[in-house]
């Protein structure tokens, strides 16, 4: 390594790295793939021909790109082009060996994406989503004509699936008002403009306790009518099948060798030939693969190693090539075929620290926490920087992460913590995050504080709370309503005002909060407020960064500025960094420049060791 590279930080050299998605590949040109890599220093779609070994990048934007996909006879990759992160855009495609990008179908106003469906035959389903249509579904028949509305509800849907022989299509919807459990609807797509209903599942409608739903996919066989459904009715997430014309449903006993039920979530796709299944495990963090035969139920675990499976599909040839890591391995796409299928160039990024898995007891049941201690050979208690996921509907796991890792090589310990609405432990974890929305959360992460600075992992005077989205939500609202718990708030997208976030954000999030706080902000203005970052505003104690996207749909801009102006107002110490971007940044160097910029905040604001942690010996954050 030359001296110039040897001097780069090693959090900035995980940074770098080249990284690669999974490649997708044409269902009827299977050497035909498609990723997503950094290589360039921003995130964009490239093409792989497997065949001649040929990679080619497909697009080359200022803001980078990641949605793409390819049609099934691998002539053409789609992308969806928006405006510097806003997600309102339009699909775009361009021939997959090169040429000049045109306009995918024409006719479509922009919007934002509500899922796309490819056939065979050359049908085209284009999901859209707006605030004033709410969801539309359109169909477009091969020849080029113009496109027909064949959907339209005010809450939020998607495209699930078009069957083989593209007769039949899938609809993901919540036409009932709860957006945290889906319906399907089938319906025939008949000649050039018609649709008909051909089947109904819904777990929802006049139920107490409702039941989650997700198209997983029709079996990959021309005239086959049975699709792939996830499905909470035993209180997770399990696969079954559902023949749409017989209208039968086959349960799958996912038991393994030993006999024993899997627990946790787990997730199916179908394979080649559709005669088994590949079906993903997710437990406590982690996942691994097994192979499942529909013809004896017979269920057989695929070798891979203790981590998280990001990814995964099953070839024709009967490998399965997935995507790999742990907290301490990077990234890579493997197959079981104990080869690297893909790597990206350049080094290697560096290794971090692996993930100690904790469990505590909280107000609503055991609460797992994912701890990594520092690099630093001194002892605790650490500064210690909790990381809080976003979704909510999302859960921390045993994968690797640059920036957890840069903490570490900082001298923090860091802990991440699944707090009640994660996924992963069952549908009643996730479901408890209801109505008190941000404050269940916060008394989970209460609970891991409290074991954090009991168990002498941390420095109690150094605790800082961040996290990204709603992560960054919960940092805002932790400093406002736990306001001597933390040392230092440092919140990346976040939610900051929740009566003017609901009032800007995009179609399909004002749908989750609906659900989430039983109404909108008019019907129950009490539940908004209590839940408010701005609210609790006066209450903060502790210096403050925030980092926001002036394009960001999600957690837009105008309610951040509002929580900004109430900090200045009260004198409050804070920063604030805005970006030329959405929800996130897909360029390397900005995600770079935004992290130092944390990390220099923390360093110049983050108190003195305490005296405890001195008197341990522990090593400051410099």
């Amino acid at each position: 390594m030359s001296e110039e590279k040897s001097a780069v930080p090693a959090w900035e050299q995980r940074f770098r790295a080249a990284r690669v998605s999974l490649p997708d590949w044409a269902e009827d040109a299977p050497d035909r793939a498609l990723y997503v890599s950094n290589a360039t220093g921003t995130y964009e779609v490239y093409a792989w021909d497997r065949a001649t070994g040929v990679h080619r990048q497909v697009t080359d934007r200022p803001n980078g790109t990641t949605d793409a996909e390819l049609s099934p006879d691998g002539d053409w990759v789609w992308w969806f082009d928006d405006h510097d992160g806003d997600e309102f855009g339009v699909w775009r495609r361009q021939p997959f060996a090169g040429g000049p990008d045109e306009e995918a179908v024409p006719g479509l106003a922009p919007s934002y994406s509500a899922g796309l469906a490819l056939g065979r035959d050359g049908t085209v389903v284009v999901g859209r989503s707006t605030d004033e249509d709410g969801t539309t579904l359109h169909l477009r028949r091969p020849g080029g004509a113009e496109p027909i509305e064949i959907y339209r509800h005010e809450e939020y849907g998607g495209v699930g699936d078009l069957s083989h022989d593209g007769t039949l299509l899938a609809i993901d919807h919540t036409e009932h008002g709860d957006a945290m459990h889906s319906a399907i609807r089938v319906v025939r797509l008949t000649g050039t403009d018609g649709v008909e209903t051909v089947a109904e599942l819904d777990e929802v409608t006049g139920r107490d306790e409702p039941r989650g739903l997700a198209c997983m996919g029709f079996a990959p066989v021309e005239g086959d009518t049975r699709l792939l459904v996830a499905h909470q009715r035993t209180g997770r997430w399990e696969p079954m099948i559902w023949d749409v014309a017989t209208g039968v449903e086959t349960a799958l006993p996912l038991r393994d060798e030993q006999g024993r039920e899997l627990p946790g979530d787990v997730s199916a796709q179908w394979r080649p030939g559709a005669g088994d299944l590949l079906v993903e495990h997710e437990y406590e963090a982690r996942s691994e693969l097994f192979s499942y035969t529909l013809a004896d139920g017979r269920l057989t675990r695929l070798d891979t190693p203790r981590g998280t499976v990001g990814d995964a599909t099953s070839r024709p040839d009967g490998t399965v090539e997935y995507l790999w890591s742990s907290a301490a391995e990077p990234s890579a796409v493997r197959s079981t075929a104990g080869t690297v299928v893909l790597r990206a160039p350049g080094p290697v990024p560096p290794r971090s620290v692996p993930v100690e898995d904790v469990w505590v007891d909280g107000p609503g049941g055991r609460v797992h926490a994912l701890v990594q201690r520092p690099t630093t050979p001194a002892p605790g208690p650490y500064p210690t920087v909790f990381e809080i996921h976003g979704g909510p509907t999302y859960h921390d796991s045993d994968a690797f992460a640059a920036g957890p890792a840069a903490w570490l090589d900082h001298g923090f310990a860091v802990v991440r913590v699944n707090y009640r609405g994660s996924t992963g432990y069952g549908q009643a974890w996730t479901d408890a995050l209801h109505e008190r929305v941000g404050l269940i959360e916060l008394e989970d992460i209460a609970a891991v504080r409290e074991w954090a600075v009991t168990s002498g992992l941390a420095d109690p005077a150094r605790l800082v709370l961040t996290g990204g989205s709603w992560g960054g939500y919960l940092t805002l609202l932790g400093i406002g309503v736990q306001p001597g718990s933390w040392a230092l708030g440092v919140a990346v997208v976040p939610v900051a005002d929740y009566h003017t976030a609901y009032a800007d954000e995009m179609e399909a999030l004002k749908s989750l909060d609906r659900t989430l706080f039983g109404g909108t902000p008019e019907e129950v203005p009490e539940r908004f407020t209590a839940s408010s970052p701005l609210t609790y505003v006066e209450q903060v104690r502790v210096p403050v960064y925030i980092s926001a996207g002036v394009n960001d749909p999600r957690c837009p801009i105008r309610q951040i500025e509002n929580y900004v102006g109430r900090l200045e107002e009260l004198g409050k110490p804070h920063e604030v960094y805005r970006y030329d971007a959405g929800h996130g940044s897909l360029v390397v160097e900005e995600r770079i420049k935004q992290l130092r910029l944390e990390i220099d905040f923390v360093r110049r604001h983050l108190p003195a060791a305490s005296a405890e942690a001195g008197a341990s010996g522990a090593g400051g954050a410099e």
